[in-house]
């Protein structure tokens, strides 16, 4: 029987994240598994050998305490959405069970971890994040001796950018550690990992969005960590 990689829906260019694994990288023993908020498939949540937090429309303010009301916030949030992928978080976490997070997918796990975010980073942070029509592009500085260092194997390099909220690194959720920031502005949060990965699965959280960076097929912080994700996986035994 294959083995399921679940990727949470979302409304923002899901067929992104479904077509970042290719064919070859599934190979005979794994497949991909929609996992929906609008279909409700709770109950595939536990069929799933990992998992993938997408991007998004900024979580529900009132789960982390945040304003209700602020520059670019959503017409509507989705509380569904919240409901369903805290309970695919909190079911990876207790089986430790392979987790990577994309953008909302990084916040929403420092959120679920009694973190916060910023409602939104103002404008001068704005210009070099905020997606307009196309991704922002912007310097990234990992940090020496973090998974994401081992991961991609460098230190410095540049990513794509789309987003107005960001992790609040004075407000990080338990057991959480940062392992990037951009070397702009004032240094957003762009990465986050578990401190103790003894006791926990393997879960790799990242600000940018790998799935649709340009050259992704060769950029360390697109290909190595999808690579090493899948590997986690395959290598997981329940």
């Amino acid at each position: 029987m294959r083995k399921k990689i679940g990727i949470s829906f979302t409304e923002a260019g899901f067929q992104n994240y479904w077509n970042w694994f290719t064919a070859t990288e599934l190979a005979e023993d794994l497949e991909l598994l929609e996992l929906s908020f609008e279909k409700g498939n709770t109950e595939d949540i536990e069929k799933c050998d990992g998992f993938v937090l997408t991007g998004g429309i900024d979580v529900t303010p009132a789960i982390s305490g945040g304003v209700e009301d602020y520059p670019y916030r959503p017409a509507l949030f989705s509380p569904e959405r919240d409901e369903f992928e805290r309970k695919l978080y909190e079911f990876a976490k207790r089986e430790k069970l392979p987790l990577l997070g994309i953008c909302r997918g990084m916040q929403y796990i420092n959120i679920l971890e009694g973190g916060a975010v910023f409602d939104d980073i103002g404008e001068p942070e704005n210009a070099v994040h905020k997606k307009g029509e196309l991704d922002k592009v912007h310097e990234l500085k990992v940090l020496e001796g973090t998974l994401l260092a081992e991961i991609a194997g460098e230190t410095q390099g540049m990513v794509n950018s789309a987003h107005h909220q960001a992790v609040n690194p004075d407000r990080l959720g338990e057991n959480l550690m940062i392992n990037a920031y951009a070397v702009s502005g004032s240094g957003m949060v762009e990465g986050l990992e578990y401190k103790d990965k003894e006791n926990h699965g393997f879960m790799l959280a990242v600000q940018w969005h790998p799935e649709r960076m340009k050259d992704k097929e060769i950029e360390p912080f697109s290909q190595k960590i999808k690579e090493q994700f899948i590997q986690e996986v395959r290598n997981h035994q329940k």
